[in-house]
């Protein structure tokens, strides 16, 4: 009843403790201890789940014990530890001390320096796909179209490309905002607008920009759209409202071309071009639209007019001048004769009785 027997298969350690002070390390057998006031300790831990995990591993450790045995890492704050078990990604270890057996697995820890924030590593997405990763790592994504601009602390240190990346935790504030890059249209509707002849229009726009510089649109103003949509809007006023309404409606494409020229510095100053402005409606007031449409009626009218007046003139001028060649010319007189007696002809029973003064004169019956 004083005696501890202790057995230890070859794949298991035995961490032996006297007084709870760490002796050392019991292999393989059966193992028999004397210890009749109870003052002996044996804890039995695996070698082929490799991570070795005890309350007093710093003791273990300090001991050198371990030594030829286990793989033993010690991370600081800045530090963090990839672990790979033969040759694959098993897990990301924290700030603090490990060890792992090497008996029956090939246990390799990568450490790495937390300190640069974004973490960059050739098997980056073997590693994504750990189940645990997400307790060390914030992964953040860049989709196609888009460029990414990488807030570090409140600073914007990088620009990114479409893609998928991996920050450390809890080493600083991180903070990816993604821009379309891609061509977008804006729309400037329902704006009121009075032209110099102080009549009221509503007028939608439209702008069309890309973003050309990520790090200006974003560091320039707060929202690059609403700063662009509030410049388009007050060019747009600005020129219709120093226009009259019939020369605006005749000529929209200056207005648009002068517009642009408007908009395009101030864009530029946001990071943006401006790919194209266009004026999409003009709404005219109901008043005004019965106006221009009478007034388009009666332009119409007098241009209907004007066409019959010029037809009935041009052919007075052509009977005119046929009269004149048939008193110069009988022969031809004679055949314009014949002519309209054949058409009368077609239509009914003529008897013609033809004297030596010509046709004309000798008609005698005609029915």
């Amino acid at each position: 009843m004083f005696f501890k027997k202790i057995f230890i298969r070859s794949f298991e350690v035995g961490l032996l403790f006297r007084r709870g002070e760490f002796v050392g390390l019991l292999g393989e057998g059966r193992h028999w201890f004397f210890d009749p006031l109870g003052r002996v300790s044996i804890d039995v831990v695996s070698q082929r789940a490799p991570w070795l995990t005890h309350e007093k591993l710093d003791v273990i450790v300090k001991s050198g014990a371990l030594e030829g045995r286990a793989v033993v890492v010690d991370l600081k704050d800045y530090q963090r530890g990839l672990v790979w078990v033969d040759g694959r990604f098993s897990h990301v270890l924290p700030p603090g001390q490990f060890a792992y057996w090497t008996k029956f697995r090939d246990v390799r820890v990568e450490v790495i320096d937390a300190r640069r924030v974004r973490f960059e590593h050739a098997d980056l997405p073997v590693i994504l796909k750990s189940t645990l990763v997400g307790q060390a790592l914030d992964v953040l994504s860049v989709e196609a179209g888009q460029q990414g601009v990488l807030f570090q602390d409140g600073e914007i240190v990088a620009v990114l490309s479409p893609g998928r990346y991996a920050f450390w935790k809890n080493i600083a504030t991180i903070k990816l905002v993604a821009v379309d890059v891609r061509e977008t249209m804006l729309d400037i509707s329902g704006q009121e607008i009075m032209t110099a002849d102080k009549v009221t229009l509503r007028v939608n726009g439209v702008v069309t920009y890309r973003v050309t510089d990520v790090r200006q649109a974003l560091g320039v103003a707060d929202d690059f759209r609403q700063a662009l949509y509030r410049e388009a809007q007050h060019a747009l006023r600005a020129m219709i409202g120093t226009r009259e309404l019939d020369p605006f409606l005749a000529d929209k494409e200056s207005v648009v071309r002068e517009l642009e020229q408007l908009v395009r510095p101030r864009a530029a100053q946001l990071g943006l071009e401006v790919v194209s402005f266009g004026i999409r409606d003009v709404i005219l007031p109901g008043e005004m639209k019965d106006l221009m449409n009478k007034v388009t009626e009666a332009k119409k009218a007098a241009e209907a007019n004007l066409i019959v007046r010029r037809e009935e003139t041009a052919a007075i001028r052509s009977q005119s001048n046929t009269a004149k060649l048939l008193q110069d010319n009988p022969t031809l007189m004679r055949l314009r004769e014949l002519e309209v007696l054949e058409k009368i002809a077609s239509t009914g029973k003529l008897n013609i009785v033809l004297g030596e003064k010509g046709l004309a004169e000798r008609v005698i019956n005609m029915l």
